[in-house]
């Protein structure tokens, strides 16, 4: 049995959702047809009060376009140095936007509303770039499934609002979030000029993601979209998908992160875990003590077991539950980690 657990991206659509894309009602996106996709973005857009939502085939491209929406050429956003804008979206802050990013030493992926403030370069200053838009990222990739304090996003909404910044937030895992802490979503939509939200991650679907905002903003973002090559067709078979999950799919993440909290308590009980990272929802860094194991070995282990993770460089790895990790799987793993 092959336990996959380096990412929420892995998993297969359920037997449910296969049968809702089957049956779609499809027709052409690019010329806004398709009955299935303008249901899911109507779903999220109400979901998250706001006016309007567009589908994409990726979370890069919608973080990337609302970017784009919010910038000029020779720009700055601020976000944490941890952010997926900045780390793992291929550079396309520059090649895209031609925007460079100024980057914050937060906690786990998180930036303080004070940090904010101190980094926007005086706007008449032309010698420093132009600081136009605020990023945040919830959960937080790279800092181990954090969720922001709201009352802290709240400030820096102030510290936007004072200095006439916009406010993007990437919500890839933005369901774990308002699962964890009981939050809604619309709160987040009274908060940010843009959201991007993931379906793929956490949710199970086999693609796609939706940005949120006003009208003119979405307006707009088609526009970029197009230009990005993000224009599909018979989008519907996959736009599905996403309204089968946010219906049928969403209470369920409190099970993942459960799993996960589970596994972080048995790390850190063994001798060659080094140390933990904090955990609150599906995602678990930990490091290797590598005076017992290395990271190369640990890994080749538990590949002879059949179990797959990921290294993230300096003795880190992570793993990450999802839908399809079973609670046989769950078990197996469990007395891998106790016997290895």
């Amino acid at each position: 049995m092959e336990i996959n657990l380096i990412s929420d991206t892995v998993t297969k659509p359920s037997p449910g959702m296969l049968d809702a894309m089957m049956s779609a009602d499809v027709g052409d996106d690019v010329f806004k047809a398709d009955p299935t996709v303008n249901r899911l973005e109507e779903k999220v857009a109400s979901l998250f009060n706001r006016e309007a939502a567009l589908y994409f085939p990726s979370g890069t491209m919608t973080n990337q376009t609302a970017i784009k929406l919010h910038t000029k050429p020779g720009d700055q956003l601020i976000c944490d140095k941890y952010a997926h804008v900045y780390n793992y979206e291929g550079g396309g802050v520059s090649f895209n936007s031609g925007v460079s990013c100024k980057l914050i030493d937060g906690h786990r992926g998180m930036m303080t509303a004070n940090q904010v403030e101190d980094a926007i370069n005086p706007p008449d200053f032309y010698h420093s770039p132009l600081t136009s838009l605020v990023c945040a990222e919830n959960t937080t990739n790279k800092g181990g499934g954090a969720c922001w304090n709201f009352s802290e996003l709240v400030r820096i909404k102030a510290v936007c609002q004072k200095y006439g910044l916009a406010y993007h937030l990437d919500g890839a895992r933005i369901w774990n979030a308002l699962i964890e802490k009981g939050e809604t979503a619309k709160q987040y939509g009274e908060l940010f000029d843009t959201i991007s939200v993931c379906l793929s991650k956490g949710l199970g679907c086999p693609v796609g993601s939706v940005l949120v905002g006003d009208k003119e903003l979405i307006n707009n973002a088609l526009r970029i979209r197009k230009i990005l090559g993000g224009g599909m067709r018979q989008a519907g078979f996959m736009a599905a998908a996403g309204i089968y999950a946010l219906d049928n799919q969403m209470d369920r993440l409190a099970d993942d992160h459960k799993k996960a909290r589970e596994i972080g308590a048995l790390l850190e009980s063994l001798p060659f875990i080094k140390k933990v990272e904090p955990l609150e929802t599906n995602i678990i860094i930990f490091e290797i003590n590598e005076d017992y194991l290395s990271v190369d070995d640990f890994i080749l282990k538990l590949h002879k077991k059949d179990i797959y993770i990921i290294g993230m460089g300096n003795s880190k790895l992570r793993i990450v539950t999802h839908m399809d990790y079973t609670d046989q799987m769950h078990e197996i793993f469990l007395k891998t980690l106790r016997t290895l």
